[in-house]
Parts: C-alpha cells; sequence; structure tokens
C-alpha cells in the first residue's frame, strides 16, 4: 500500500472560477457546476487581480493567507468592514496600512 501525500491549498473564489473554468462547463459534476454558478455570481475581482491581491496582503501588509483569502472573497469597502476579517488577529495594523489595503482592494475590485 502507498502513501500519498496530501497538500491543502486556500484559493479564493476568483482562483476557484478560473479552475472551474479550465475544467469546462461541459465537464463539471452536480457539485462543480454549483460551486461555478456560486462563485461567478460572488467573486468580486479577476482572477490574476485576486492572485496578486493574495500576495501583497501577505507579503507586504504580513497578513495570514486565511486572513488575505477572505478579505479577497469579501472586498470590503471601508476600513471598518476590513477590521471584521482582522479582530481575531493579535497584531494591531495601523489604519494608514488599513486605509491603503482598501484602496488597492478598489483598484482591483470587479463592477457589477
Amino acid at each position: 500500500m502507498s502513501k500519498s501525500e496530501v497538500s491543502e491549498n486556500r484559493l479564493t473564489l476568483p482562483q476557484v472560477k478560473k479552475v472551474l473554468e479550465t475544467i469546462g462547463e461541459e465537464n463539471l459534476d452536480q457539485f462543480q457546476r454549483r460551486t461555478f454558478d456560486y462563485v461567478s455570481k460572488f467573486t468580486k475581482a479577476e482572477p490574476e487581480a485576486a492572485e496578486e491581491l493574495l500576495q501583497k496582503l501577505t507579503k507586504e501588509y504580513e497578513l495570514d493567507e486565511s486572513e488575505a483569502v477572505q478579505i479577497i472573497n469579501c472586498m470590503p469597502q471601508t476600513v471598518d468592514e476590513l477590521r471584521i476579517f482582522l479582530a481575531g488577529g493579535k497584531k494591531i495594523i495601523e489604519a494608514q496600512k488599513l486605509n491603503q489595503i482598501v484602496e488597492l482592494l478598489n483598484e482591483n475590485r470587479l463592477l457589477k
């Protein structure tokens, strides 16, 4: 019996949409179709922009990957909304950095 290594990656909604699009809508099973429908409705950034945002939020702003993924999934529009995602963290982030994050999100937000 061989052992296989399983890894887990956190993906943003835009990244999930991109993965499902590469499979092709006609090749998706029922669960994947529902997931594709959900991410199509609730994606708030382009996949490439989401990947860049994830890198910037984790590297430049030193956020945890899980926090960054949730921020990208919801794309808060104000600093107060952003603070909700950071409330559980042990580090304090300056108001200036929070404003910069909101501006960064606004630059990459899909207009619907």
